[in-house]
C-alpha cells in the first residue's frame, strides 16, 4: 500500500523529509493513468480467481482494492463526474471543489464506516404510478462505487451469457438483437414468455443477498438496513436494494443470474429434432423465454421460474407476464418483434412507446407558446435524435416517417396560433424552409456565443440512418485481459458510430487513437470529451483542428490547473504532456 502511494502522489524529496500522504494529496495532482493501471490490475486478478473459484483469494484481492488509494480515488471521481454529482443525499452535501474531493479520498474508510438514511424522491413511470428513488449521500455514493470495483469482476465473470441490463458493455440493442436471432433462426421457437418481474428492486430478500454476494457482510448489511427518510420520517427497510444506490443494479442482477443456465439444463437441447428450444434474454428484470408450444411455457417453463424467483423473495407480476405467438408479435424494450407469413422477423417501434415519445413531443410543443421556434428547436432536436437514435437498429423508417409527419402537424398548429390573423403561406414564409431535398423545414433563430443571429433547423428521426448491431458475444467479459482486444475493436466502432456527423472531432479521436493524451485511457461517450486548444486562444492560438486535442473533462481541468501543455500525440511523443 506505502509503495502505491508513494509512486502515485510524493517524490522521494517529499517522503525522505517525513512529508504526510494525506497533508500532499492534491485532487489535481492524481496521476489518473497510474489509478486506473492499478485498479484494472487488481480487477483481472479477481477475474482468475473467480473463474478458478479460489474464493479466499477473491476475498483477499478485494480487500486490497478496497483500501488501496487508486480505488477510492476512482470511486471519488465516479460519483463526482456523473449526472448525480450535484444531487445531494439527507446531509445536503455535495463535492464539487478539489478541495472536498480530495478530503473525500482520505475520509473513505471502511473501519468505523456507518452509512446514513437515503432521501426518498418519486419519479413518474410511463404508465401514471410513481417509482420510489433513494438517493445516497455522496460519502456513502463513493463507497459503494468502491465496493462495485471489487465486486463488479466476480459479477461479470458469473452473469447469465444473454443478461444485458446494467452491465458494462452491453445494451438493449444487444438484447434486442439476440431476440431478433431467437426467432430468425429456421424451425425457431414459435412461441415466447414475456416475464416480468414484480417489484423486483423492492422484495429481494435480504437474506439471500448476505448468503449469495461475495462482498463484505457488514458493510453489505448495513446499505440494505439504512432506511430512508421521507418527509423528515425515517422508515425502516426490510428487504429490497434502494433504487438509486450505485451498487444496487449489480446486486439485483447477481440475484437473478443463474436462471438462464438452469434453465439450459432444465430443458436441454436436441440434435434430433425434438428440442424444447428454450432460450433466455434478459434485461434488468424484464426478460423473454421462448418454447416450442405454449403448454411447455404454461405448465412447465414457468413454474420453473417461479420456484427460482421465490427462493430470492421474488414473484412474477401476474398482469404483465404473458405468453404470445411469434405471429402475433411481442414488445420488449420498446420494441416489437414479429414474425411475418412470408418468414421474415422484423423488429420495429411498439406502438405504445411511438405513443408515449409523441405525448411527451407535444406537450413540450404546448408549453412553448411564448417562446421563440429557435427555443423551441433547440429543446426538440436531442428529443427526436436520442428516440431516433435507440431505434435505429431495427426497421423502423417507415415508423420515422410517421412520426416526422405528426410532429409536423403539431408544429403547424403551434405556428398557425401564434399568428392567427396571418395567412397560412405568411406563416409558411416565416417558419419553414427549404434544405437540401426538404421544403417543409421549421425553422428558428437563436443566439449563438457571440451574441450573434443563428439559424436552426428541426432534425427529422428519418434523416438517423438506420445501422446494423453486431451483438455483443454472451462470455465476453470487460475485466478479463483475454477479451481485451475484442473490447477495443467494439469501442473502436461505437464511438466512431456516436461522432459521424461531427468531422472534426471524428478527425481528432481518429488522429488519437480514441487515447487522451493525458491519461492515456479510451475517449468513449461514456466519459465525454472537452476539445483543448493545445496553444490558447487567448494566447493567439487558432481555432482550428490542427491546435485541438480531444481530453477527458476531468484531465482538461487537471491540465489547466497544472499550467501543464499538451502536444498532438505523435509515435515519437506518445505521452505529449510536459509543464508549460
Amino acid at each position: 500500500m506505502a509503495a502505491e502511494t508513494t509512486s502515485l502522489e510524493l517524490s522521494n524529496e517529499e517522503m525522505s523529509a517525513g512529508a504526510s500522504f494525506h497533508d500532499m494529496l492534491e485532487w489535481h495532482g492524481i496521476q489518473w493513468y497510474r489509478t486506473e493501471r492499478n485498479v484494472r490490475r487488481l480487477q483481472a486478478r479477481i477475474v482468475k480467481a473467480t473463474q478458478e473459484k479460489r474464493w479466499g483469494k477473491v476475498k483477499a484481492l478485494q480487500r486490497l482494492l478496497t483500501h488501496s488509494f487508486s480505488g477510492k480515488a476512482l470511486a471519488v471521481k465516479r460519483v463526482t463526474e456523473n449526472q448525480g454529482k450535484k444531487t445531494p443525499g439527507v446531509d445536503k452535501i455535495t463535492w464539487e471543489t478539489p478541495e472536498k474531493k480530495a478530503q473525500a479520498i482520505r475520509d473513505l474508510k471502511p473501519r468505523g464506516y456507518h452509512p446514513q438514511p437515503l432521501r426518498r424522491v418519486y419519479i413518474p413511470k410511463s404508465n401514471g404510478t410513481q417509482r420510489p428513488l433513494s438517493i445516497p449521500t455522496m460519502k456513502d455514493r463513493a463507497m459503494q462505487a468502491l465496493y462495485l470495483l471489487a465486486l463488479q469482476p466476480v459479477a461479470e465473470t458469473l452473469a447469465d451469457p444473454h443478461s444485458y441490463g446494467f452491465r458494462p458493455e452491453r445494451c438493449t440493442a444487444d438484447a434486442l438483437v439476440y431476440s431478433h436471432i431467437l426467432f430468425s433462426q429456421k424451425n425457431g421457437a414459435a412461441w415466447v414468455l414475456e416475464g416480468d418481474i414484480k417489484s423486483c428492486f423492492d422484495k429481494i430478500s435480504h437474506g439471500w443477498l448476505l448468503a449469495h454476494i461475495p462482498i463484505k457482510k457488514d458493510i453489505l448489511r448495513k446499505w440494505l438496513k439504512a432506511g430512508y427518510m421521507e418527509e423528515n420520517v425515517l422508515h425502516a427497510t426490510d428487504e429490497g436494494t434502494p433504487q438509486g444506490g450505485i451498487i444496487s443494479p449489480v446486486i439485483a442482477n447477481m440475484a437473478l443470474d443463474g436462471l438462464g443456465q438452469q434453465l439450459l439444463q432444465r430443458f436441454p437441447r436436441s440434435a434430433h429434432g425434438n428440442s424444447p428450444k428454450v432460450n433466455m434474454a434478459r434485461y434488468a428484470d424484464d426478460f423473454i423465454v421462448t418454447g416450442t408450444t405454449k403448454e411447455l411455457l404454461e405448465q412447465e417453463v414457468k413454474p420453473f421460474i417461479e420456484e427460482f424467483l421465490e427462493k430470492r423473495g421474488l414473484t412474477l407480476s401476474q398482469e404483465k407476464t404473458v405468453i404470445t405467438h411469434i405471429k402475433d408479435g411481442f414488445d420488449f424494450l420498446g420494441q416489437n418483434v414479429r414474425k411475418y407469413n412470408n418468414g421474415s422477423v422484423l423488429t420495429t417501434p411498439s406502438k405504445k412507446n411511438v405513443k408515449t415519445f409523441l405525448k411527451r413531443i407535444r406537450e413540450t410543443i404546448e408549453s412553448f407558446k411564448g417562446d421563440t421556434a429557435g427555443q423551441l428547436i433547440v429543446t426538440l432536436n436531442p428529443m427526436i435524435r436520442g428516440w431516433a437514435n435507440y431505434h435505429r437498429f431495427g426497421a423502423s423508417k417507415k415508423t420515422f416517417n410517421s412520426v416526422d409527419c405528426a410532429i409536423y402537424k403539431k408544429l403547424w398548429q403551434w405556428a398557425r396560433r401564434r399568428h392567427p390573423k396571418k395567412s397560412a403561406t405568411w406563416v409558411r414564409k416565416k417558419y419553414f424552409t427549404t434544405q437540401g431535398n426538404y421544403n417543409w423545414v421549421f425553422t428558428g433563430e437563436i443566439q449563438d456565443e457571440d451574441s450573434q443571429p443563428k439559424l436552426v433547423h428541426l432534425r427529422r428521426a428519418v434523416d438517423v440512418k438506420i445501422q446494423r448491431h453486431t451483438p455483443i458475444q454472451g462470455n465476453a467479459n470487460p475485466f478479463d485481459p483475454a477479451w481485451e482486444t475484442y473490447f477495443e475493436k467494439r469501442l473502436d466502432v461505437k464511438t466512431e458510430r456516436n461522432l459521424t456527423g461531427k468531422r472534426q472531432l471524428l478527425h481528432l479521436w481518429r488522429e488519437q487513437n480514441g487515447i487522451c493524451p493525458m491519461c492515456y485511457q479510451k475517449i468513449t461517450k461514456i466519459t465525454g470529451w472537452h476539445c483543448h486548444h493545445t496553444i490558447w486562444r487567448s494566447k493567439g492560438g487558432a481555432d482550428r483542428v490542427e491546435n485541438r486535442v480531444l481530453l477527458h473533462p476531468n484531465c482538461h481541468m487537471q491540465l489547466h490547473n497544472q499550467g501543464l501543455h499538451v502536444e498532438k500525440p505523435r509515435p515519437e511523443n506518445k505521452k505529449g504532456v510536459r509543464k508549460a
